[in-house]
């Protein structure tokens, strides 16, 4: 039986662990040779040996998104090894919290280089790639953050939003070659960082607390997201493009506190 993946390849930023570890495990399973692309060496090559023993066509390239030659040299990793390139993930991505009159200029450029530039640097580089192949997929990991935020996290609502923008540009643009883009916004992930949290009750976090505001009464884990990306990165989703899909739970259909 042919998976959905078969034969494609793709470029995960951030997948050495979390969400992008969860999106590129499951990118493997359907069929896709997988570059894990990630600024930590030595958890990408623990992770893309894990995608080895599953059987998959998996490589590893440190990458930090916020400098333009490692995002061609990922680019071109991805062409030496595997032929070309299908799909882009975009997934790295650093959650910051700055207060609005205290934040300088530099700090604003270092968020934004990271969780919006580094996604367009990133589609860039990769939809010459598509072209030459006849076809891509451009998936964004953006957050709930993008069209409803909570206190205290300026400016990465800033740039989440800037990310649906984006995709919605790349849509218009590159859906004439057959390339399409599409927003992922998840809610709460069992991420490392949301368990250290839970771990440490920072903020005032409590797992259980957290679950019960949820309708759906649980907390997703990785592999949650990375099922919808592998997905809408198929050609069984061929004509989703230009939108933004949000995967929390039902958090977000839920108007105030009760």
């Amino acid at each position: 039986m042919v998976r959905p993946l078969e034969h494609k390849v793709a470029l995960v930023t951030g997948a050495a662990k979390g969400i992008g570890q969860g999106i590129a495990r499951q990118l493997a399973l359907q069929g896709a040779a997988v570059v894990v692309a990630d600024i930590d060496a030595e958890t990408g090559q623990l992770a893309t040996a894990e995608l080895q023993e599953l059987g998959a066509k998996a490589s590893f390239i440190e990458t930090d998104i916020s400098l333009e030659e490692q995002i061609i040299a990922a680019v071109n990793h991805a062409k030496t090894h595997y032929g070309g390139l299908d799909i882009l993930v975009n997934n790295a991505g650093i959650n910051l919290s700055y207060d609005a009159t205290t934040m300088i200029s530099q700090e604003w450029d270092a968020a934004m280089s990271i969780d919006l530039k580094g996604a367009w640097l990133c589609a860039k580089y990769a939809i010459p790639e598509m072209r030459a192949r006849g076809q891509g997929a451009i998936i964004n990991i953006a957050s709930v953050h993008a069209t409803m935020t909570t206190y205290n996290v300026f400016p990465y609502a800033a740039a989440k939003a800037g990310l649906v923008g984006l995709t919605k540009s790349l849509a218009l643009d590159w859906g004439k070659h057959n390339i399409r883009a599409v927003a992922v916004s998840p809610g709460w992930v069992l991420s490392d960082v949301v368990q250290k949290s839970f771990a440490e009750h920072k903020n005032g976090l409590q797992q259980e607390v957290v679950e019960a505001s949820i309708p759906a009464k649980f907390i997703a884990v990785p592999d949650d997201i990375g099922h919808l990306v592998a997905f809408l990165a198929s050609d069984n989703a061929r004509y989703i493009t230009g939108t933004e899909i949000v995967i929390d739970g039902g958090i977000s259909a839920r108007f105030a506190e009760q």
